[in-house]
């Protein structure tokens, strides 16, 4: 980070505290992950999972909750600063600047593919070189993520963007982001391309501004976040509270 930007600690990852502009402006290499609810649980209790956030050189908090939270309770944090917001103005930013060449990492199906098409179609360049959808299972097996890693290399890009859902993309990026040399920055950006292909809506402006966005996808998608959302991320605020008593300790021992 530079001297325009700063650090909030929020349990045990260090969040970066500027704004989006301010991110805009600086950031040309590193890897960026954007945590939500569900990852601040999982930050304590999966260590490979902490050790990939602990690696990462940009954190910036998802989380409209989380993020009002804190701010109540005195800690502030100047801007939430969301995947599936920053990933697309990002590539606004630098659509004219013929050396950032950005490729996309995606899933099963073809979302991934219809990203870069519609990226490109509305910044009016070339700025997504590459695409590809993972096959099922990709990232626990060698011999194909060293295809995938093959396919990234030949296409010259510098900037790599994995969305493959959450754990997978950040444990894939810290396993492999040696042997990408050429790429100076990566992202994590879970659903992003499903937003940006047109396949899910995004919730409506005041439900994203009341912190209400993760009811709306609930309410889509009831069996698949159910647990998640109502039984899983609510250890959150257990956290919280303890940190809030002074009582909160890193599982990990930082």
């Amino acid at each position: 980070m530079s001297a325009k930007s700063t650090s909030t600690r929020i349990l045990n990852i260090e969040i970066y505290n500027s704004t989006q502009a301010v991110l805009l402006e600086e950031l040309t290499s590193g890897i960026v992950f954007t945590p939500n609810v569900d990852h601040f649980v999982r930050l304590q209790n999966d260590y490979h999972f902490y050790n990939a956030y602990k690696n990462a050189n940009y954190v910036l908090l998802d989380s409209k909750i989380i993020f009002s939270l804190y701010n109540l309770g005195g800690k502030r944090i100047q801007e939430k600063i969301s995947g599936v917001d920053f990933f697309p103005e990002f590539c606004r930013y630098h659509a004219k600047d013929n050396r950032t060449k950005v490729f996309l990492l995606g899933g099963l199906d073809d979302s991934v593919h219809r990203a870069g098409e519609r990226l490109n179609k509305e910044l009016g360049s070339a700025l997504v070189v590459g695409s590809y959808s993972g096959k099922k299972g990709f990232e626990n097996d060698e011999i194909e993520s060293q295809k995938v890693v093959n396919i990234i290399t030949q296409s010259q890009a510098n900037v790599l963007a994995v969305g493959i859902g959450s754990p997978q993309q950040e444990l894939w990026i810290a396993k492999y982001k040696f042997q990408l040399p050429n790429v100076n920055i990566f992202f994590a950006v879970g659903g992003t391309f499903d937003v940006l292909s047109g396949k899910r809506k995004r919730a409506p402006v005041w439900m994203q501004n009341a912190g209400l966005e993760w009811l709306y996808r609930l309410l889509q998608e009831p069996r698949r976040l159910f647990k998640r959302y109502v039984i899983t991320d609510m250890k959150f605020f257990y956290y919280f509270f303890l940190e809030r008593l002074h009582l909160y300790k890193n599982p990990f021992g930082d």
